[in-house]
């Protein structure tokens, strides 16, 4: 008997393990600076007091141009978790595998064709009636409606895979989409302002690599 109880202990605690030994997800932002980060184009970023991200665009310089935050660190395969905040009207968005970084989404070399949702992917966070709803894969898959809250926060995940990207807002798969297979499976994650009267917050930006397989 005690061999028995012996034995299932050691499954039930090598359960355990196998739940929280694998890469667990960390956080991308630290909640004091941008340490890990990159600003890209004109735009202010702002981590506040309580750890929360503000990104807004200077009024002041009105431009087509998006702005964007991007995380120094590439990623391959992953799961990605944030919360985001956006005004009425509004349009951000998270890019995924753009090796560009969006070089050309901003300043004197804007392409509106060779912008991150061209190069890699972009996943739409907007409120303003655009087709590609929030948690859409813009240009791949739009998302299905009715799940955004207006005025509040809301969770965005994020699958990555290699032949995969999967989206759920607040809980809700919206959109799914195998992607190109001749762009690149890596790159940084970025958080996009897209013009100049975006106003967007995050928060809880955690991150989970996993086998590419």
């Amino acid at each position: 008997m005690f061999s028995l109880i012996k034995a299932a202990s050691a499954v039930a605690i090598g359960l355990l393990c196998a739940q929280l030994s694998p890469a667990q997800s960390v956080n991308l932002l630290n909640g004091k600076n941008l340490d890990g980060w990159t600003v890209v184009g004109e735009g202010f970023w702002n981590v506040l007091s309580d750890g929360t991200l503000l990104g807004q665009r200077d009024i002041a310089k009105p431009t087509e141009h998006q702005c964007w935050l991007y995380t120094k660190k590439e990623f391959g395969a992953y799961d990605l978790h944030l919360e985001f905040w956006l005004r009425r009207g509004g349009n951000s968005g998270v890019s995924i595998r753009d090796t560009s970084r969006a070089q050309y989404a901003q300043g004197a070399g804007f392409d509106p064709k060779r912008t991150p949702s061209h190069i890699g992917y972009e996943i739409q966070i907007a409120n303003d009636g655009d087709d590609y709803g929030t948690g859409s894969v813009y240009l791949f898959a739009k998302a299905k409606a009715g799940f955004q809250h207006d005025f509040d926060w809301n969770s965005l995940d994020i699958e990555s895979r290699k032949d995969l990207i999967r989206v759920k807002l607040n809980g809700h798969l919206v959109a799914e989409s195998p992607g190109d297979p001749k762009r690149s499976k890596v790159g940084p994650i970025g958080l996009q302002l897209h013009d100049d009267k975006a106003l967007a917050m995050f928060r809880n930006i955690r991150i989970r690599e996993v086998s590419a397989e």
